[in-house]
């Protein structure tokens, strides 16, 4: 019988709204606690989560998003994505889930990788200087594949 374990995963967070950062968080931190080596990837709008200047006023995406069971147009009425933001932080709360920077900050002293997209770094104009200071690197798609040899990849 062969042993089918998981020994490693690479997660690719591409969303830049708490209801996209979240699952990815929430995986690489569960990878951890289960002895699982976890990388972090994050690209495009997820790059949101590891911006020093922005990784703590994420928001829910209200606009377009089925998961909210609203019209769009109720969605995009002023305050909404502030209402919506502020409930689900309660309810995460109570749950004792941590805001973004201190999740990460869990993720990355339990040993978890955290990388951003060299691509997106670029089409975005940002610079290292932009990340917050426990990011490992910026890491081109190629370099992504290297260190993910062997890994479970998991786009959220």
């Amino acid at each position: 019988m062969s042993d089918d374990s998981i020994e490693k995963v690479s997660i690719i967070l591409s969303k830049g709204s708490l209801d996209g950062l979240y699952p990815g968080l929430i995986m690489g931190n569960g990878a951890l606690m289960e002895g699982i080596d976890a990388m972090l990837f994050f690209t495009f709008f997820g790059l949101e989560g590891i911006l020093d200047r922005k990784m703590d006023r994420i928001k829910v995406a209200t606009v377009g998003n089925p998961g909210m069971h609203m019209p769009t147009v109720i969605g995009s009425l002023p305050g909404m994505s502030a209402l919506a933001t502020s409930m689900m932080k309660k309810e995460m709360e109570k749950l004792d889930i941590p805001p973004v920077r201190e999740f990460l900050e869990m993720i990355h002293d339990g040993g978890g990788e955290i990388y951003a997209c060299k691509a997106a770094m670029e089409m975005f104009h940002y610079t290292a200087n932009d990340l917050w200071k426990d990011v490992d690197g910026i890491l081109t798609v190629g370099e992504f594949y290297e260190k993910s040899a062997g890994a479970q990849i998991i786009f959220t």
